[in-house]
């Protein structure tokens, strides 16, 4: 009699942990909560310049060719005093600073160069995107510490049709080279204020947001 009641518990555990199985495979890998990860304030990555980014330059002691709020085209380039038709996007601040610098120094000597990003777009690689069942499904600009409550907030959370739950984050492994995908669980996070569910982004990162089949 207790041979069998073994058995039977152990019967029990093995149908429980196929269930759990079934349950996490169809859910998805789910990603750390953000409140276990250190949420200190620090620097990200350096910013890469998008189109219709708006710059300041300044070059030190000739104010005349510098350029006030300019904009980078969307063929990615700028052009101020001297210097036509500059490429832009794709560089951080510091190259552009410098790419600027060499071009000047035909002109000027030893020129200081200093570039100020006032409002970014950003490139693909550094925006989060949002789409599917949201109030206003958007491309925002990532920055360090970003967490898709943060995301979701920029753009106005689920509307009355998401099914929050079934959400999906894409993200690309760049040591596998492939995409992979997470479970995000926004109704818990937006509507019932679990925390747990609030998780880190990186730039790059996709959140696509499924409709409730009635």
């Amino acid at each position: 009699m207790r041979k069998f009641r073994v058995s039977t518990s152990l019967a029990s555990c093995a149908v429980a942990a196929l269930a759990l199985a079934g349950c996490a495979g169809s859910g998805g890998t789910e990603l750390p909560p953000a409140t276990f990860v250190a949420l200190q304030e620090g620097p990200g990555e350096q910013y890469v310049i998008g189109p219709l980014d708006n710059l300041t330059i300044h070059v030190w002691r000739n104010p005349e060719l510098g350029a006030e709020k300019i904009q980078v085209r969307p063929d990615g380039r700028i052009t101020i005093p001297l210097v036509k038709d500059m490429p832009a996007v794709g560089k951080t601040p510091s190259m552009l600073e410098e790419d600027i610098r060499l071009q000047l120094s035909q002109y000027i000597e030893d020129p200081l160069v200093s570039v100020i990003v006032n409002e970014f777009a950003g490139t693909f690689s550094q925006q989060v995107r949002i789409v599917g069942a949201t109030e206003k499904p958007a491309s925002i600009p990532y920055r360090a510490n970003m967490t898709v409550l943060d995301a979701m907030i920029a753009v106005g959370g689920l509307n009355d049709f998401a099914a929050g739950n079934r959400a999906k984050l894409i993200r690309f492994d760049k040591q596998a080279g492939r995409q992979r995908e997470y479970a995000l669980r926004l109704t818990d996070l937006l509507r019932r204020g679990d925390s747990e569910a609030n998780v880190m982004l990186r730039a790059g990162d996709v959140i696509i947001i499924p409709e409730s089949v009635f």
